[in-house]
């Protein structure tokens, strides 16, 4: 008799566990994912977002496949903060990265924070990182976390720019190797890295999340002589052609990018995002040598380092065959926060639950129902360029705030130091505009006055979210860096 129950308990077990692999075999395989970057592409600089000049016949095409999102955002006004936010899915000051990150400087993306790719490489996936990466000063040191550390299994990086312009560059390290000058155009280099790594490194056994971060359109612009004589006819200067051709050439990347996915079978099954870091460079703001910031905000108030929307709103093209309807115009406001919950959603992995989080996930968008967020999107830049330096969106409306810190840049000096850090973690939010981005999406008329119950609602969500911003964000000790760069600056004085 116990011998008969423990025959039928064995294939009862057996039966079980055919229905598992069966019922797996017939789940669709995690998607890959594709993740395009560009640096101060601005809102404009699209011909599928209106530009009058720029073609740019790939990213029309892949919006054409896609999603083309009206109101994408990226995480912060410039460019170190707005990769780690990315990254993170947490509004950037959480965070500790509270402006662009100078070489050499302690401010970093720490350890302890977890990223899209390391969950996605706990889950199963291969990663890797190509271009860009500027989440710490000290790059392919021990001393802080490198691409490697952040998830990334694969990286050809730089630190920031591409030296000393995006031609022959030569400050690309690979997997902690430097490479050494690099014959090409910096978008393309970067592309050939990501098509060779897609074809003969990737586990193949394994889906992907591949990060591509250009370094076009930022200064130093250099271009391909045929594409600037493209252009020449459609420009009022040299510099300006120069410019077009430069999102030209990253256009072409990302074609050749596409196509690898297809020849490898490998669109149908891969949710791809492209967007930028932040909005366009104002021009000449780097002077002699950087005269190429010819970037559009299109219809939008202020520029790259400002909290207006010139600053935030950038282009973002989703594509995801059999879930993402081609061809579609999308209106809701999304931001690069919202990746690291779409992508865990869309992974089926667990969210991180050490710390908060302030993106949404997006999947419901695909199918036509609204986001759930739990929190509204928010940015704070200190050293912004517009007079404001917090802005929170909820709906259709936006709330800008000024601070009691100094309206000005000069006074807190070249980036995060121990001043500037005084008043990121101290200062109060001062005067307050109200906008209605659906009917104003230039800015141009303050409704605080004319609005009185909702900018009081606005002000006091936008109080408390910079409140709890503003007391996780870490203090860095920069007292060697500081030393190190007056030493730099002021030789004679130091000799003293």
């Amino acid at each position: 008799m116990k011998l008969k129950s423990v025959s039928l308990f064995i294939l009862a077990i057996s039966l079980f566990s055919n229905q598992v692999q069966a019922a797996e075999k017939q789940q669709d395989p995690k998607p890959n994912i594709l993740i395009i970057l560009c640096d101060d592409l601005g809102y404009g600089d699209l011909e599928c977002y209106g530009h009058p000049h720029i073609k740019t016949p790939h990213l029309n095409q892949l919006a054409s496949q896609g999603m083309r999102l009206t109101d994408c955002y990226a995480s912060a006004p410039v460019c170190s903060p707005s990769r780690a936010g990315l990254l993170t899915g947490r509004t950037p000051n959480r965070l500790g990265v509270y402006d662009w990150i100078p070489e050499g400087h302690p401010m970093h993306l720490k350890r302890e924070e977890t990223t899209i790719a390391q969950l996605l490489q706990q889950a199963g996936y291969d990663t890797a990182h190509v271009g860009k990466w500027h989440c710490n000063g000290l790059f392919n040191s021990s001393k802080q976390p490198q691409p490697g550390d952040h998830g990334f299994r694969h990286w050809f990086s730089t630190q920031n720019n591409a030296i000393p312009t995006h031609e022959n560059p030569v400050n690309f390290v690979r997997n902690g190797e430097p490479v050494g000058e690099i014959e090409g155009f910096s978008c393309q280099i970067v592309v050939d890295e990501g098509i060779q790594w897609l074809t003969e490194k990737r586990d193949k056994q394994k889906p992907f999340f591949l990060h591509v971060c250009f370094h076009e359109p930022h200064e130093r612009v250099a271009s391909p002589p045929q594409l600037v004589e493209q252009y020449l006819n459609r420009s009022i200067y040299e510099d300006q052609a120069q410019y077009f051709a430069n999102v030209a050439n990253m256009d072409a990347a990302v074609g050749r990018l596409m196509k690898t996915l297809d020849e490898q079978q490998l669109s149908e099954n891969t949710f791809v995002f492209f967007t930028s870091d932040n909005g366009p460079e104002t021009l000449n703001r780097y002077g002699k040598g950087s005269r190429r910031s010819w970037g559009s905000p299109g219809v939008l108030r202020g520029m790259k380092l400002q909290i207006y929307e010139g600053g935030i709103r950038v282009p973002g093209i989703l594509r995801w065959p059999g879930h993402i309807t081609p061809g579609q115009k999308n209106t809701t406001p999304v931001c690069s926060v919202d990746l690291l919950p779409t992508l865990c959603a869309l992974a089926a992995v667990s969210l991180p639950d050490e710390r908060p989080l302030d993106g949404a996930n997006l999947l419901p968008l695909f199918s036509g129902k609204p986001i759930q967020r739990t929190t509204p999107l928010f940015w704070n830049y200190y050293r912004a360029n517009s007079t404001p330096r917090v802005a929170m969106r909820e709906g259709d409306w936006k709330v800008v705030a000024h601070w009691s810190g100094p309206e000005g840049i000069l006074p807190l000096g070249n980036n995060v130091n121990s001043i500037s850090q005084q008043f990121i973690k101290n200062a109060k939010l001062t005067k307050f505009e109200i906008y209605n981005l659906k009917q104003d999406i230039s800015e141009q008329h303050n409704l605080a006055w004319q609005e009185p119950d909702r900018l009081k609602e606005l002000k006091q969500k936008l109080v408390e979210k910079y409140a709890a911003v503003q007391k996780e964000g870490p203090v860095w000790d920069t007292s060697d860096y500081e030393q190190e760069r007056e030493k730099r600056l002021f030789p004679q004085k130091t000799k003293q």
